[in-house]
């Protein structure tokens, strides 16, 4: 058992607590270098230090009591505003600022909830009804908060159908939820359509725009086709946008608004017995860093409607260049049809194996999001990918040649990779290997702590962590084709 990490008996000089800082650093991913397609958005330096500024001029501050600071309670209810009318809502739209998609998604789930507890008591087990595209934290919330999902099957294009959402509700449906777009595959369902479903059932209908809201109105506007997919469409009556991601806030923040006060008003949480007095919570967390709420205010602010305009162009050009540039490569296959700058691609009949070019991609530095069902490789294109494009596609096609010229590396680096796991046929045994992965990372007994400053991490690189727990989560796949062959 490694010896327990404490706080120091004296506290240590500030100069080396920044240059640990800094040797902790090396070994995470070279986002700035373009080198990963997910997870950071960013626009520039300039950019960077105005959220800096920002933050640190409210890092203290705590929203927990909007009336103690009404410097943040000014900025949020501004956020949402400004989403508000992008999202072409009108003066009766409202709703919070959270921490991210997740909360977002979460007090959207809770808030239909809530009225329908009120408004339909006869309802003892709610559900909500989806497609398998729609993001996790759907069915991580319904966990929580003991709701069913019901999920449905999408078309040939990766869209969701309607009339496959049509026949899973049922007298205890108390939501239908669509995305603009999916993260997966970057399509976007016909929400239009879905809407008018919800609406003819009087169902909620919440839409997920988290990766999309602050991204496909500006597509739209630059003349990219986009259905409608926001508050312009009646029966929509909730949008979830992450201003974290092509908002360009800091972390820490997401806009989950509503139609009207009649729905945010079961978001809220009153507690009125409480001996420390009146406790009362518009969103999931109590204490509310002033922070990203400061950060995120400046970025709208900075940036403006030009701002927005102008990166988006480049992103989106940069995106149809490698999009032409895929679908130019005779092995690729594009999945669905992306309307923003979100691509998923495989090879046609997974030949050669996607995952073995993953593994080439990343052994040349790319840190790459697996996907499944079907397996894919995913890239959303930010602006830090642009400069390396022509990289990326050199690099892709080695890397194709390479798993042409090894047909058993499917095989052969399949075991290597996922050890044992790639020989288990049941996807609760991947299951519960995921959570050993996540056990192993916070049991402390086993985590050796920094022996001196010269060592810059306890953990592997952060791009062969992450590269295990995605190869671990799509290995289920595959493993159907090896136990058949075994069968």
């Amino acid at each position: 058992m490694s010896e327990r990490i404490s706080i120091p008996a004296r506290g240590r000089n500030k100069d080396t607590i920044l240059d640990e800082l800094y040797k902790l650093h090396l070994n995470d991913v070279s986002w700035k270098e373009g080198r990963a397609w997910s997870m950071v958005y960013y626009v520039d330096q300039e950019h960077q230090q105005l959220l800096e500024q920002a933050y640190n001029s409210f890092f203290s501050e705590n929203y927990l009591n909007p009336f103690a600071f009404q410097s943040l309670k000014k900025m949020e209810l501004e956020v949402i505003q400004m989403t508000a009318g992008l999202l072409n809502g009108d003066e009766n739209v409202t709703g919070t600022m959270t921490s991210g998609g997740t909360e977002s998604i979460f007090l959207a789930v809770y808030t239909y909830r809530e009225r329908a507890r009120q408004l339909f008591p006869h309802i003892k087990q709610p559900e909500i009804v989806v497609s398998t595209t729609i993001h996790p934290a759907f069915e991580k919330a319904a966990h929580i908060l003991n709701i069913v999902v019901k999920k449905a099957a999408v078309d040939q294009n990766l869209c969701a159908q309607p009339q496959a959402l049509e026949k899973l509700i049922s007298p205890n449906t108390i939501l239908i939820a669509a995305s603009a777009p999916t993260y997966p595959h970057g399509v976007l369902d016909p929400i239009t359509e879905i809407a008018s479903l919800a609406q003819a059932r009087k169902i909620p209908f919440h839409v997920d725009c988290c990766i999309g809201g602050f991204m496909l109105p500006w597509v739209e506007k630059l003349g990219y086709p986009v259905a409608p997919f926001d508050f312009r469409v009646p029966g929509v009556t909730s949008i979830s946008a992450d201003v974290h991601k092509f908002g360009y806030g800091a972390k820490g923040a997401s806009v989950l608004l509503y139609r009207n006060m009649n729905y945010l008003k079961h978001q809220f949480y009153v507690a009125t017995d409480w001996p420390g007095g009146i406790y009362a919570s518009p969103t999931l967390l109590g204490s509310r860093p002033g922070g990203a709420i400061a950060a995120t205010w400046s970025a709208m602010q900075a940036l403006g409607q030009d701002g927005y305009l102008r990166i988006t162009q480049e992103i989106m050009l940069a995106t149809s260049q490698i999009r032409k540039a895929l679908e130019d490569i005779p092995e690729i296959i594009i999945l669905g049809n992306p309307v923003m700058n979100i691509l998923a691609y495989s090879t046609r009949d997974n030949q050669p194996d996607i995952f073995v070019i993953a593994d080439q991609l990343e052994q040349k530095g790319w840190m790459l999001d697996r996907q499944q069902l079907p397996n894919s490789i995913h890239l959303t294109v930010m602006r830090q990918n642009i400069s390396v494009i022509d990289q990326y596609l050199e690099d892709l096609k080695a890397s194709i040649i390479f798993a042409k010229e090894h047909p058993a590396a499917t095989a052969k680096g399949n075991a290597a990779l996922y050890g044992l796991m790639a020989r288990i046929p049941f996807r609760g045994m991947v299951e519960k290997n995921v959570r050993k992965i996540f056990e192993e990372l916070y049991d402390f007994s086993k985590t050796a702590p920094l022996q001196d400053e010269e060592t810059p991490s306890t953990l592997p690189p952060a791009p062969i962590w992450m590269g295990q727990l995605n190869r671990v989560l799509t290995a289920v796949v595959r493993v159907k084709g090896f136990w058949k062959k075994r069968r």
